[in-house]
């Protein structure tokens, strides 16, 4: 039996939403493991200027991005989805090993499979230095703000 990952393509209104907040979910875990186990075992990946497929390379990228980027905690929103793509618009702010607080902007393009596994994932993003006081993303988003739209700024 193929591996599977609910909800599956093609996506409606309602199952792109639960497949971007599992996502998130996910990611905020910070568990470089559980997160891959979304992906294809052969999927692609572009993240700024980084190359990155299959699972393997996958886990050994998020193991050295969050031995980077401390506190991790990020926010995604829907922005439009078509029978086996989402895009989503995100946001996540961390802290580096010397303290410097850091906002990330960006934009992802997932492709699913038939399973519900994501076999490709294009993600541009921008980096912005705030104060501690500034930052407003700490930790997994409570249940009452699921679906919450992110600010711009």
């Amino acid at each position: 039996m193929p591996e599977v990952r609910p909800p599956y393509p093609p996506f409606t209104q309602e199952t792109a939403l639960q497949k971007v907040q599992a996502a998130e979910d996910a990611w905020n875990t910070r568990d470089p493991q559980r997160v891959a186990l979304a992906y294809t075992p052969d999927s692609t990946w572009r993240n700024r200027d980084t190359f990155v497929r299959g699972r393997e390379e996958i886990v050994a990228f998020l193991t050295r991005k969050w031995e980077r980027e401390l506190d991790y905690a990020l926010r995604k929103s829907l922005w439009d989805f078509r029978e086996n793509r989402i895009a989503v618009r995100f946001q996540y702010e961390c802290h580096d090993a010397e303290g410097r607080s850091w906002r990330s902007y960006g934009n992802e393009l997932w492709e699913f499979d038939e399973y519900g596994l994501m076999r490709r994932r294009e993600a541009s993003i921008n980096d912005v230095a705030i104060s501690d006081a500034d930052r407003r993303i700490r930790g997994p988003r409570p249940k009452d703000e699921y679906g919450v739209d992110i600010p711009l700024r």
